[in-house]
């Protein structure tokens, strides 16, 4: 599930991208197909790391990747990199779980070099906001969400930092479903019968990506995205 668009990010040959908060490595893995500069996945989870660099290894060995990787552990907050050592940065689906919201923006402008692309998503407010009324497991979970953007509030923080938006995508309404009906049903109820189906039916979605699913997802996601991708340039 790609939240970030790799053609909003306009890589172009041989960059420097950092996925910041990689997560298993959804998008470095598509950065790695069209890069071929170096493209760096980072994460304070190092389970996740390991599934990343686990999926990229493989890609490696079938010739997918088109340019260098490596995997870093650390937290966003203290970026073990030097100033403007990045083309671009990615951030999704992190600012979410973090604390010090000031510290962690400031670090990935700061590694961004002048003229470079910033794209962060977060959950968007309104989706998020019935995943929290639903199910109090939602965010009363161990590195679970901590906060509930608004629109503006993250418009606000991301301009703050000094970066320029120039687009603003929503993302993956159909997601928004299956996490309200997760809520109903019971967070950690893994056996029950219809989020377990619909989470099946989105699984076949990713890897068929059926004309009609996308279309109503499109339509769905003018009212209830899951996700708010926002693409910021770094003034040159």
């Amino acid at each position: 599930m790609i939240t970030i668009d790799p053609d909003l990010l306009e890589i172009k040959g041989s960059e420097r991208v950092l996925d910041a908060g990689c997560g298993n490595g959804r998008h470095i893995w598509q950065v790695c197909k069209i890069n071929s500069g170096m493209s760096v996945a980072f994460d304070l989870d190092i389970p996740s790391l390991q599934r990343a660099m686990y999926m990229l290894n493989n890609m490696e060995e079938k010739g997918e990747c088109a340019g260098p990787w490596h995997i870093v552990a650390g937290s966003v907050t203290s970026l073990p990199f030097p100033n403007h050592a990045f083309d671009k940065v990615i951030c999704s689906e992190v600012l979410e779980h973090i604390l010090d919201l000031n510290k962690a923006m400031s670090e990935l402008v700061r590694v961004l070099k002048p003229g470079g692309i910033l794209a962060v998503s977060v959950p968007s407010t309104f989706a998020e906001s019935v995943c929290w009324k639903i199910s109090d497991d939602y965010h009363n979970t161990p590195g679970g969400h901590i906060r509930i953007f608004k629109h503006q509030e993250i418009l606000d923080l991301l301009n703050g930092v000094g970066v320029q938006v120039f687009e603003v995508r929503y993302k993956h309404s159909l997601h928004s479903i299956y996490w309200w009906l997760k809520g109903i049903f019971g967070l950690k109820n893994e056996k029950a019968f219809i989020p377990s189906q619909y989470y099946k039916f989105l699984v076949r979605d990713i890897y068929n990506g059926h004309k009609y699913t996308k279309w109503i997802d499109n339509i769905l996601n003018k009212f209830i995205p899951k996700s708010t991708a926002i693409y910021c340039r770094k003034p040159a």
